[in-house]
């Protein structure tokens, strides 16, 4: 049952990746935008009623805005992850192994927040031991 929802999780991440690929393009809302005008061209010749027309358009507008704000996030996405990158690279200490973790499965990034939290815990341990042995003097 496990291996089965892993399975199901993985072909779901890769549908996702390449819809957002799609979605985000600039052939996809090029595509979208001709679709929408043919639509209300057709409408406005068959069409009596100027307040269907307009809820037509804000709908036309509502839809065209989904790939504008895709391509846009992406693109957001891409450059933030490339400055984290560029960050946790030129940090000695740090892990190089979370450089593109944006690549990984959903699990594997779980698994590897696991691992910061008990970093974080054992930390926190140290600080407070720390801080308890400061306080007496």
């Amino acid at each position: 049952m496990k291996n089965l929802y892993r399975h199901t999780e993985t072909i779901f991440e890769k549908m996702t990746a390449i819809a957002t690929a799609i979605l985000g393009s600039s052939f996809t809302f090029i595509l979208a935008l001709g679709m929408v005008i043919f639509f209300l061209s057709q409408r406005a010749f068959h069409m009596h009623d100027i307040q269907e027309f307009i809820r037509d358009i804000m709908h036309s507008l509502t839809f065209l805005s989904l790939f504008v704000i895709q391509k846009e996030f992406n693109r957001f996405s891409a450059a933030l992850h490339l400055k984290v990158n560029e960050l946790v690279s030129s940090h000695k200490p740090a892990n190089n192994a979370v450089i593109n973790i944006e690549d990984k499965t959903e699990q594997q990034i779980i698994e590897v927040a696991k691992e910061y939290k008990v970093r974080n815990d054992k930390t926190n341990e140290k600080n407070s031991k720390v801080k308890n042995f400061t306080s007496h003097y």
